[in-house]
């Protein structure tokens, strides 16, 4: 230890490699390996530290915006348009995508990001900046689920089965007063010819009869469809049997084949009225 330099201010420098070099001097080769491995590891633990400290205090300081790219997309289906909006939920702004799915943002370091895509589930991120100020993201997006309707598929009639009921087709009987019987009971007659109670009564079975006819003539059309003489959506069912307007009589005693040419000959009047 007297061989050391006694270090001042202005030899400092110069001290420093003197001393270093009497220490490796009087510094075995085993003592030194041992120095390196004790050194090292703590050498390293500071330098990724410190590195680490400076690297986040550089992206603070520097990134005042960050830019916000990429593109969502349906990996099971694949779309050509996506109507995507990205809504910023610090300041509640929002911008669209383009239709193919990608996006492009300025929002500031920690901004939370909505991406709401018509049909799908929202993604939520939040933005991170890279070392260029950028984030860059590819979103998968999940359809959102859907609820379907119970739909109730009824067997289609035979054309004998709805010949029976063509031919069952009966309106309810109201007794009405009528012929002979109204001298016999006037007051009676009277009473049924403007009691409300009994006009309901008359009103409610003609409703029910027709009812019954339109069923009737439903079956008839499914049949029609199944077998290709008519091409008719259900949604056009209704409108198409106040067009036929078909007689009563007619309906319980037409033929199959008389039936079928009707209705063929309305359906192609009817398709002319509704292009117009």
């Amino acid at each position: 230890m007297n061989n050391f330099c006694k270090c001042t201010f202005v030899n400092n420098l110069k001290c420093t490699f003197v001393n270093f070099s009497i220490l490796l001097e009087s510094t075995t080769f085993y003592d030194l390996i041992g120095i390196i491995f004790v050194i090292l590891p703590a050498m390293r633990i500071c330098l990724f530290l410190f590195l680490q400290l400076v690297t986040l205090n550089s992206f603070s300081q520097s990134c005042d915006k960050v830019l916000f790219t990429g593109r969502v997309v349906d990996t099971l289906r694949p779309q050509s348009f996506y109507n995507l909006m990205l809504i910023n939920k610090r300041t509640g702004q929002g911008v669209f995508g383009q239709p193919n799915g990608s996006y492009s943002i300025y929002v500031s370091q920690g901004d939370t990001v909505v991406l709401s895509v018509k049909d799908y589930i929202p993604q939520v991120v939040v933005v991170l900046a890279d070392s260029n100020c950028q984030c860059k993201r590819k979103l998968v997006i999940e359809p959102r689920p859907k609820e379907i309707r119970e739909i109730i598929v009824k067997p289609l009639k035979s054309l004998e089965e709805i010949r029976e009921e063509r031919e069952a087709l009966a309106m309810r009987e109201t007794r009405m007063v009528t012929g002979i019987e109204v001298l016999k009971s006037p007051i009676t007659a009277l009473y049924q010819a403007f009691s409300r109670k009994e006009q309901n009564k008359r009103w409610i079975a003609e409703q029910q009869y027709k009812d019954d006819q339109r069923k009737v003539v439903k079956e008839l059309l499914r049949l029609y469809i199944s077998y290709d003489i008519i091409n008719l959506s259900e949604e056009d069912f209704d409108d198409f049997i106040a067009f036929l307007n078909v007689s009563d009589s007619f309906l319980k005693t037409a033929t199959e084949m008389e039936l079928i040419t009707f209705i063929k000959d309305k359906f192609e009047h009817f398709q002319l009225v509704k292009n117009k």
